[in-house]
């Protein structure tokens, strides 16, 4: 087991550090999906949800390119000093990227659960809508928004496919659970792989287990 905790401490690191990006940004777009009706709402809606369409590998390729050193961004993170590829940031972008759709797509089912009449009778009052999102909006779609962080974060922890193309399978760098089981059972470790995979599986149970119930709780 000892061989196990830099590739366990090292998905925590990455997926945590995924979901909290996830959070930061697919929130606001879940909200945005929901309330307000713009020229071009559904084609970003569409694109927020393709990559759980996409193959993982096909996802990572397009992360690949846009983010690696033959394209200008990648140039310029590089430059920075602040590259991606092949670093555990590039396996943050890949979980977060592929985790992305189940976030926007509950928190937008609970957005969509909050009764509007609520927020007009804050507008009444004079609230901002800064204001009405956190003081009336946010509070009663909360089971959802961690409802889709569980999810998140047990799609970003099990991600092999995106992570594999984005980040590689670096020992100790950004080989994550998912590539150092794949590692083990490369190599015949069947005994090590099992106690790896079980505790994956536990903790993606759970974690599906507490989405679950909010969400019935939600509808």
């Amino acid at each position: 087991m000892d061989a196990s905790w830099t590739p366990l401490r090292l998905s925590l690191q990455v997926t945590i550090t995924a979901t909290l990006l996830v959070l930061a940004t697919g929130v606001p777009l879940a909200w945005l999906l929901a309330r307000k009706r713009f020229p071009g709402r559904e084609a970003l809606g569409a694109a927020a949800m393709l990559p759980l369409v996409l193959p993982p590998t096909v996802l990572g390729y397009y992360l690949l390119v846009l983010l690696g050193a033959q394209s200008p961004f990648g140039r310029w993170l590089a430059e920075i000093g602040f590259p991606l590829v092949f670093t555990w940031r590039g396996a943050v972008i890949a979980a977060a990227i592929a985790a992305f759709p189940l976030m926007v797509e509950s928190a937008r089912t609970g957005f969509e659960s909050v009764d509007p009449r609520l927020e007009g009778v804050a507008r009444t009052l004079g609230r901002s809508e800064f204001a009405i999102f956190w003081r009336v909006t946010l509070p009663l779609a909360w089971r959802s928004i961690v409802a889709g962080a569980a999810l998140t974060f047990a799609r970003a922890l099990g991600d092999f496919g995106a992570t594999l193309m984005v980040a590689g399978n670096i020992p100790g760098r950004t080989q994550t659970m998912s590539l150092y089981i794949y590692d083990l059972v490369q190599a015949n470790r069947q005994g090590e792989a099992n106690q790896m995979v079980l505790l994956i599986t536990v903790l993606a149970v759970a974690l599906l287990v507490i989405a679950r119930r909010l969400n019935r709780r939600v509808v």
